[in-house]
């Protein structure tokens, strides 16, 4: 298996400052189909995160059309899953951090997109979308605005790891509160300022975008600039008997 590349954004995606890992990304899709995946936007109008993923990703040379994964009777369809599995580019955008899991986990869409993704695709997600590919999603424990997190269980393409996103706005409040409740004594928290990424290509993680990408276990922090190799991440592909 030889995956694609891997991105995990940390919000503001689609918007000026990310270019340095998307330019990545499109030059991977090269040519097929491009798909931005709505899921984690389902309850936040999902049509107008697909319209700026098509204006952003025009200017930057990439046709991009909608895969609307948005309900789990959708991603169960073989219709989509079919078109998912000749897909060269794949971006789950922001949303709703539980979302993501609870649609697309086990289904037949998912599944095709990891094959496409385990045999070059490009595969990213932002925010909500990056925080389904680590082994956990940290949901918030309570009521709006509570800083503390519950470890809900993701998609598993990073294992050990949970993404804090928006770690340079509010994301590093999280922290505290997420080691205390990790249902794991090895388990990484992965921060991720805005309009920024840890990316994986080429057979290593590096940092890419505006800002920095903290990778922080429970004894320290590491901290990785634009265009520095990430050091303490594991290395991502498919869960066990996903593929």
């Amino acid at each position: 298996m030889s995956i694609g590349p891997l991105a995990l954004v940390g919000g503001n995606e689609l918007h000026p400052g990310n270019e340095p890992q998307d330019r990545l990304l499109v030059e991977a899709a090269r040519s097929g189909p491009a798909f931005v995946v709505t899921t984690a936007a389902a309850r936040q109008h999902p049509e107008r995160a697909a319209e700026n993923a098509r204006r952003w990703f025009g200017e930057l040379g990439l046709a991009i059309e909608e895969l609307p994964l948005t309900t789990r009777s959708r991603a169960r369809s073989s219709e989509l899953a079919a078109r998912a599995r000749a897909g060269r580019f794949f971006y789950l955008v922001g949303g709703d951090p539980g979302l993501v899991p609870k649609v697309l986990a086990g289904t037949p869409s998912w599944e095709a997109i990891v094959e496409a993704w385990g045999e070059g695709a490009a595969l990213a997600g932002s925010s909500a979308g990056a925080m389904a590919f680590g082994a956990w999603t940290l949901i918030r424990d309570r009521m709006p605005g509570d800083e503390r997190r519950r470890y809900q269980p993701a998609l598993g393409l990073v294992g050990g790891i949970a993404v804090v996103p928006h770690f340079d706005t509010f994301g590093q409040r999280w922290v505290g509160p997420s080691l205390a409740a990790s249902p794991h004594a090895d388990a990484i928290l992965l921060g991720l300022d805005e309009r920024t990424a840890a990316v994986f290509i080429d057979g290593s993680w590096r940092a890419e975008g505006a800002g920095s990408v903290s990778v922080i276990p429970r004894a320290r922090r590491d901290v990785f600039g634009s265009g520095q190799e990430i050091r303490g991440l594991p290395r991502p592909g498919p869960p066990s008997g996903d593929v």
